[in-house]
Formats: structure tokens, sequence, C-alpha cells
């Protein structure tokens, strides 16, 4: 098997694992508040990464250096960023929420400009105007020249979301942390830092086998598996472009997931709005295509 067809694998096994997460997510927060499933999704990431840590031989690394980055990026990521996501699925639809948080790669290229000092191109802003068209439509639900949002709390803690992930990616340019031991790292910063957010809260209770299920898949696949799976798929691949490109196939199979599982009707606004944001993804994705090297 040729290094590329490995990596492609590697690919689909975390894009697939994403485009469950959305309905993992509804499903535990029927259950449970943001702040307990977060909890227990980071405990489990934290364990699971720890146990690859420790099999990789990154053991030193992981204890040496690279908690003073650890102790902002663990506040971010994972807890501002799941925090704030968590909150806006558990007030949005998950379809809406899910299409919203896709937003995030235009963020971050918008969020560039001051913080790397890099430059717009005109396709980026077409490209970002196509997006948001998208995030108008799906924030009112098809009603696009009115201006009462159905949740407007809902649909801002969604893109605060993204700006928050777009950050974290901007801010740890210069981290020269391996990804591994740079979650793990993370995530030993940001368990204590939710432990006593929710013990000073309503403390951990008792929510069924099925909200606990849930939680555990979340931390073992969302933040745990997937992300390695899809860190060895960019570091094999001849070509990020090959890889990056599969995440487009994550949206729709979210959708059909939450309509069969979850029960959610696909509204036709969703439908749309979707189609315009990957549409700017699209745009944004074909304008770096050609500027990589043959044998990136």
């Amino acid at each position: 098997m040729t290094a590329d067809r490995r990596a492609m694998l590697y690919g689909l096994g975390a894009v697939g694992l994403w485009s469950t997460v959305a309905t993992a997510f509804k499903v535990a927060l029927a259950h449970m508040t943001p702040l307990e499933l977060m909890w227990i999704a980071s405990l489990v990431s934290w364990a699971v990464i720890g146990v690859l840590v420790v099999r990789r031989g990154q053991v030193a690394e992981a204890l040496g250096r690279g908690w003073r980055t650890a102790a902002w990026a663990g506040l971010m990521n994972p807890v501002a960023y799941y925090l704030v996501l968590f909150a806006a699925y558990d007030r949005l639809p998950g379809q809406e929420a899910m299409a919203l948080n896709y937003t995030w790669a235009l963020a971050m290229a918008f969020l560039a400009v001051p913080i790397l000092g890099q430059r717009l191109t005109p396709m980026d802003v077409v490209a970002g105007l196509v997006a948001y068209a998208g995030v108008w439509v799906i924030a009112t639900r098809g009603a696009v020249f009115d201006v009462a949002f159905a949740d407007p709390l809902g649909v801002g803690l969604a893109l605060v979301s993204t700006l928050i992930w777009a950050l974290y990616w901007l801010l740890n340019v210069r981290d020269r942390r391996s990804p591994l031991v740079a979650q793990w790292q993370n995530f030993s910063v940001g368990v204590p830092v939710l432990t006593v957010l929710l013990l000073a809260g309503p403390g951990l209770q008792w929510h069924g086998a099925t909200g606990l299920a849930a939680g555990v898949y979340v931390g073992l696949f969302e933040m745990g598996i997937a992300f390695v799976l899809w860190q060895l798929a960019v570091s094999s691949v001849s070509r990020t472009a090959k890889v990056s490109n599969l995440i487009f196939l994550s949206p729709p199979v979210s959708l059909l997931l939450l309509h069969f599982v979850v029960g959610e009707p696909i509204l036709p606004s969703t439908l749309v709005g979707l189609v315009l944001i990957l549409g700017g993804l699209g745009l944004q994705q074909w304008q770096k295509a050609p500027a990589a090297p043959a044998d990136a």
C-alpha cells in the first residue's frame, strides 16, 4: 500500500468519526449539561492520548518542556472552545450548529490578517461573502429578510466557537511541541480547570447509561482517535490538499445521522446554507491548490 493511499484511509477514518459527533453531542446533551459532557469527554480524551504518548515513548517529552504554552492553550482548547461549542449545540438543532461550525476556516483566514500580517486575496473576500451568506440563511432559517433570528444566542455561541478555534490554531503557529504531546499537555491543563468548574457548579450527576456512553464516545473519537488519525493522514500524504478536501464529506453524513438517529427534520434552510458555506470553503481551497508545490 502506498503512503498516499494509507493517508487517505487515515483521513477517511477521521472524517467518518467526525461525521458522527454532531449526533453524539445531541444525544449526550439530551441527558446532561454542556459542562458535564465537557468534563467526561475531556477526561476520556486525556486518558486515551496519555496511553498513546506512553506507547510512542514520548513520556519524557510530555513531562518536560511546553507547559508554558499549554497553560494558555489548554484554556482555549479544550476548555473555552468545547464549552462554547457544546452550549451552542445545547440551544440549536444539531444540523445548524454543525453547519455554522464549519466557518472556522474562513474565520482563520480573516483573523490571520491582524495576527500574522497576512493579506486577503479577492478570492478570500468572495469566499467569505458566499459562506457567511450561508450563515445568514441558517441563522434566519430561510427568512433572509427578517433580522429576528430563531435563536440569536445559539447562533452567536456557534460563531464564537469558530473564532476561538481559529485563534487557537493561529496562536499555535509557532508551537514546537509534537501534536500528540501538545494535545495531552493541553488536556492536562484543561481537565483540572473543568473539574473545579464542575465542583463549584452543579457537580456531576448520574444521567443514565445512554448519556454516559455518548460522553465517552465524544471523548474517545471527537477529541481522541479522530485527532490522531487526522494527524497521521496529514503527516504522511504527499500533498495536504489530497486529504484536506475529505472534510467536505462530513456534513452530508452528519445531516443524515442527525435525521435518522436523533430524529431532526432536515430544514431546507440548513441545506441551502450548508451548500453556501461549503461553496465558500471550496473557493478558498481552490485558490490554495495551485500554490502547493507538486512534492509538498
